[in-house]
């Protein structure tokens, strides 16, 4: 058996609520395809609607027993499966590899990235506070007490199929909430080997459910109908978020949402190119460039566009396409062919309209839904590429004259979840950063991901945060209690 073979046979294939594995209603399966051949790496259970219902019915089951529980346990709780991720980096990189695509060093690289979501978050489980004070008039007290809101439904993204997980996952353990999960119907692996590991690192049965499905509207809709659900958590596309927040509102669920990005990355006249050209290859490649926080569109300021375009096209064009599993592989295969598709429909459209695609341009050749590193230089303002979310290997290069053109061009989308900015005057940085409508921004760095800062975006990329201090109180209700003395 190769390791590839053995590394899938390790991995749970059915459903897990209440603490068991378990097929789907009827023994419904769908196949998971691997992204860099087109085949089928194996099937795995196809959750019902009384599948999701049950998942919730053992979530609500365990949640007061959960909440109950002292921090102290919880913390550890997390804390060892942070451990275990890192013992387990290299099956569960592999696993993430073969169903999503990315290189393997890529993998690892995030999965020690979802690890550090469970290491923050065992802190946060004993740092949970409210507080005792005097009113004013001095005749009672008020009491403040934090507790956690309770079953949380998770709708989790292929792109980071680890990690994302992670994020959502760590701060309900920490809060006391129970959950059940549903993954991308692309990427089921790796929630499915996620929640083997936390069950070995002894997380009680029905805290975690995970519910596979190839139709996610399906048996998401009478989870989020059910007056039992208190939150809902959702990473995903902007068009999707729009309606599961109409959904939500039925039982006025709590509701954190990581929507799409249409990421600016700045680069003034004073910045470091060679800096900036760095920065630009993490914020634009890290994942194929599949992440919401990846740099959508690149505003450089007409004296540098020239040789910043020529450095990161000589940067872009040194990368090597392949199967993630291959040794060398910098690039691998987009998610599916859609993906492809869409990456290779707004190339061309910005070609049409009078872009010149330095390097790149084309789809990768093989079977898997390859694309090769695009740089397109001479990107008019209709050009579609600096509008929607690329979602791929491509950089759009547009010029810029003054401060507040950039600033202007870098706002002009509904989209507010990252920007990137490259300066090197420091009156510059902070005019700029205050004046972005973005909920984070890289300041001379092409990278924001952080367990122990708080994720999320304004404007139509969503609400709500994840991580930092703040991605603690997405889990709890605040309640207070007046006091007569």
């Amino acid at each position: 058996m190769t390791s590839e073979e053995s590394v899938l046979a390790s991995v749970p294939k059915q459903l897990y609520i209440g603490g068991e594995w378990r097929d789907a209603t009827g023994g419904a399966t769908f196949e998971v395809e691997d992204p860099a051949t087109g085949k089928t790496l194996c099937s795995v259970a196809d959750a019902s609607p009384e599948d999701a219902v049950a998942a919730l019915d053992a979530a609500v089951a365990a949640q007061a027993g959960w909440a109950a529980t002292p921090p102290n346990e919880r913390s550890e709780i997390l804390h060892r499966a942070f451990l275990a991720l890192g013992e387990r980096s290299e099956e569960l990189a592999l696993l993430m590899t073969l169903e999503m695509g990315k290189a393997v060093a890529e993998s690892k690289g995030e999965i020690a990235y979802a690890a550090e979501f469970f290491r923050w978050f065992s802190g946060e489980a004993l740092r949970l506070d409210g507080y005792y004070k005097t009113t004013g008039n001095g005749q009672s007290r008020v009491l403040v007490m934090r507790q956690p809101v309770g079953p949380c439904y998770f709708i989790t993204p292929w792109n980071f199929p680890n990690a994302m997980g992670t994020r959502k996952i760590g701060p309900a353990i920490a809060a006391g909430c129970t959950m059940v999960v549903k993954p991308a119907h692309q990427t089921p692996l790796s929630m499915l080997a996620l929640a083997k590991v936390l069950a070995e690192c002894g997380l009680p049965p029905g805290v975690l459910n995970v519910i596979t499905a190839m139709r996610s509207g399906e048996v998401s809709a009478p989870i989020i109908g059910d007056p039992r659900l208190r939150k809902l958590s959702f990473t995903g596309s902007t068009q999707i978020g729009k309606k599961l927040i109409a959904q939500a509102a039925d039982q006025v669920l709590r509701v954190s949402m990581e929507l799409g990005g249409n990421a600016p990355f700045l680069v003034f006249a004073d910045a470091d190119l060679d800096a900036a050209v760095e920065g630009a290859m993490l914020a634009k490649m890290r994942n194929m460039g599949e992440a919401c926080t990846s740099a959508n569109r690149f505003h450089v300021h007409e004296s540098v566009a020239e040789e910043f375009a020529a450095k990161l096209a000589a940067r872009m064009g040194a990368l090597t396409v392949g199967r993630g599993t291959e040794d060398g592989t910098d690039v691998g295969p987009l998610i599916d062919e859609t993906q492809q598709g869409k990456v290779a429909e707004l190339v061309e459209d910005a070609v049409a309209k009078g872009a010149t695609a330095i390097t790149g341009g084309t789809k990768g050749e093989g079977d898997g839904y390859f694309y090769t590193p695009t740089v397109l230089t001479g990107v008019t303002p209709d050009a579609k590429v600096l509008v929607e979310e690329i979602f791929g290997p491509v950089a759009p290069i547009a010029t810029f004259g003054t401060d507040e053109e950039a600033i202007a061009a870098a706002n002009r989308t509904e989209y507010g979840l990252v920007a990137y900015v490259y300066t090197r005057d420091l009156s510059r940085a902070f005019r700029v950063c205050e004046a972005l409508e973005t909920g984070m921004i890289g300041l001379n760095q092409g990278i924001v991901s952080n367990a122990g800062a708080p994720f999320g975006g304004v404007k139509q990329s969503g609400t709500g945060r994840e991580g930092g201090n703040e991605g603690i109180a997405e889990y709890l209700d605040t309640k207070y209690v007046a006091i007569n003395v």
